[in-house]
């Protein structure tokens, strides 16, 4: 590894490698290492965490860089068990930006704010000379209340099964179609949404969650990869039980991506003891955006730090961690 390349923000294989050889190496320390969505901090009472955004373009079907900067900081303090309730907002804008647009973007973080009930409380605004950067760049830290303790991906076990929220791969083919000028003419559009809300609930249910992710860059794919490593297991998917709408898997085979491998902007995956995974199911299927919640996948030891995806033809075949560019500047 000479140089960086677009691969290495893919949220797969080389974004790990880059992260782990540069970033970790320098930076680590017991808190980083854990390598959860936010940081626990505080004796387990608050989650941090912080993210950058630089999608392209910047308005699409469904949200808009804005919308998605709340959304991606709001979600990783929720993967924790975290409230989110206070973010800063540092934007880089080019030289030149149209301010309607600026606005447009600005009331819909004031929007997804409010959602999360969430206060920006500290911000700082950058303007460089045109071509410095592409339109505008925002990064978001978000501060959270834990509401439930002892959320990790480093403590899944036997006695979990793995949950997707929704449909999975619509953020990630709805950029696509954006890019490209492709006219789907379809209902699909971005799964970008805050997901405190069904966190909440699954909490108020009184149902213990083992671990939280929200499967943005990556996609599915990288979550399990990560999550089979970090706790020493084997995560076996059956390949009937993903949810993935028509219009997914339509634009899947067209240009032959894998949808498990599709950046979400709206969907977690968890995992969670079996004996509550009905109970789970029924609460997350309450909310319009995960009315196709589903069981996919249980945990073995049959091949340590491996996710197996089993077919409906009984075939099998190890579902890796993403490689390449795949979609630069997803989120």
């Amino acid at each position: 590894m000479k140089t960086v390349t677009l691969a290495h923000g893919n949220g797969g294989a080389e974004n790990q490698e880059l992260i782990s050889k540069v970033f970790y190496k320098a930076f680590k320390n017991d808190i980083l290492t854990k390598s959860e969505d936010a940081a626990v901090i505080e004796d387990g009472n608050l989650a941090f965490t912080t993210d950058s955004f630089t999608v392209s373009p910047l308005f699409f079907n469904g949200a808009n860089i804005g919308k998605l900067s709340i959304c991606g900081t709001c979600n990783d303090l929720a993967m924790m068990g975290a409230k989110p309730k206070y973010l800063t907002c540092s934007v880089i804008i080019e030289e030149g930006f149209d301010i309607k647009s600026l606005e447009k973007i600005v009331n819909s973080m004031k929007k997804e704010l409010e959602i999360n009930e969430a206060i920006v409380v500290s911000g700082d605004t950058k303007v460089v000379p045109k071509g410095s950067v592409d339109k505008i760049f925002i990064n978001t830290t978000g501060i959270g209340q834990i509401q439930q303790k002892g959320i990790s991906s480093n403590s899944i076990t036997q006695d979990d099964v793995i949950i997707v929220s929704r449909d999975i791969g619509c953020h990630g083919a709805t950029i696509f179609a954006a890019r490209e000028g492709m006219d789907m003419s379809s209902d699909l559009k971005s799964d970008c949404a805050s997901l405190f809300i069904q966190v909440k609930a699954l909490i108020e249910a009184g149902i213990k969650i083992t671990a939280l992710r929200d499967a943005t860059r990556g996609g599915v794919s990288a979550v399990l990869n990560e999550w089979a490593n970090q706790s020493d297991v084997c995560i076996e998917v059956d390949e009937q039980k993903i949810p993935v709408s028509n219009e997914v898997n339509g634009i899947c085979e067209l240009l032959g991506f894998e949808a498990m491998s599709l950046a979400n902007e709206g969907t977690f995956v968890m995992a969670i003891n079996k004996d509550e995974a009905s109970k789970a199911i029924e609460v997350l299927k309450q909310f319009e955006n995960s009315k196709n919640a589903s069981i996919i996948a249980n945990v073995t030891q049959q091949y340590s730090k491996k996710v197996v995806l089993n077919s409906e033809w009984g075939t099998k075949r190890f579902l890796e961690l993403p490689t390449g560019e795949l979609l630069p500047r997803i989120c």
